[in-house]
């Protein structure tokens, strides 16, 4: 498996497709080892895809030590920089988004296009669901808080009428195969307080690349409001609105070809 050596931690990252290159930058406690990942996306057909393990996740380094927003940014410009590219296409997924957010900025030539899918710039742009505030809670008791709020139809009345893919839900939710490896939980724990702290609100006018936000109509964890508030804030961004909460970009066929489009254009 492909590693690299950036700003002083042992990153693990995979790449495979044909095309552009494009930087795909993953949500809260994302982990490739994790499948489906995005290497089994429309966009691994379409891209010469990059992806990594962040900080404190999956196979790359954990230390037990504070974690800045502008340390996941410029861990994503050193990652290109190891590959050899100058400038790339850029997705920022959630957790990820928020990162791409501060890559623009932080490094506005290294980002061709730029996709900010179900994410919020924070401060009084309106920050993501505080899920520092819920670290206490695990498993099942986890995913039943969290479900209604990634997908707001999933609420009380709908997991009584529909009690298998409740139940269903709740299992794939709660599952967290590698939680109890070294140093998952103080890496999780970092990833969540450089979160907390996440506020490109003031400084969002300066982006200039081409930016889509993409959302879902039903997200109660990045909320409808914020993406309009996000899409008026960056100049000439556009919004595209998808039929699913959180996860739109599984829930809605739609997502993936509209995403490669603007891409590509």
């Amino acid at each position: 498996m492909p590693t690299a050596i950036l700003n002083g931690l042992n990153f693990h990252y995979e790449r495979a497709g044909d095309g552009p290159p494009l930087l795909f930058i993953s949500g809260t406690g994302s982990d490739l080892r994790v499948q489906p990942n995005v290497f089994a996306s429309p966009l691994a057909k379409s891209f010469d895809l990059l992806a990594y393990d962040q900080r404190g996740l999956g196979r790359t380094d954990k230390p037990d030590a504070p974690y800045t927003m502008a340390d996941y940014a410029d861990d994503a410009a050193a990652l290109m920089d190891h590959v050899g590219w100058d400038e790339a296409l850029v997705v920022g997924v959630s957790f990820g988004g928020m990162v791409a957010q501060e890559l623009v900025l932080r490094h506005p030539g290294k980002v061709k296009r730029l996709v900010l899918a179900c994410t919020s710039p924070g401060g009084e742009g309106g920050a993501s669901f505080a899920f520092h505030e819920i670290e206490h809670l695990k498993g099942e008791e986890r995913a039943r808080f969290l479900i209604p709020i990634s997908d707001t139809r999933r609420d009380a009345a709908w997991a009584a009428a529909h009690p298998q893919d409740y139940a269903a839900f709740v299992a794939m939710a709660a599952a967290a195969p590698y939680a109890d490896e070294p140093g998952h939980a103080a890496g999780a724990h970092r990833q969540l307080e450089a979160r907390a702290g996440h506020d490109t609100w003031d400084r969002l006018p300066q982006i200039a690349c081409p930016v889509l936000i993409a959302a879902g109509r039903y997200d109660g964890v990045a909320l409808p409001a914020t993406q309009e508030k996000l899409a008026a804030r960056i100049p000439g961004a556009g919004l595209k609105w998808f039929e699913g909460g959180h996860m739109f970009m599984i829930q809605d066929r739609a997502a993936y070809p509209a995403i490669i489009e603007f891409l590509k254009a």
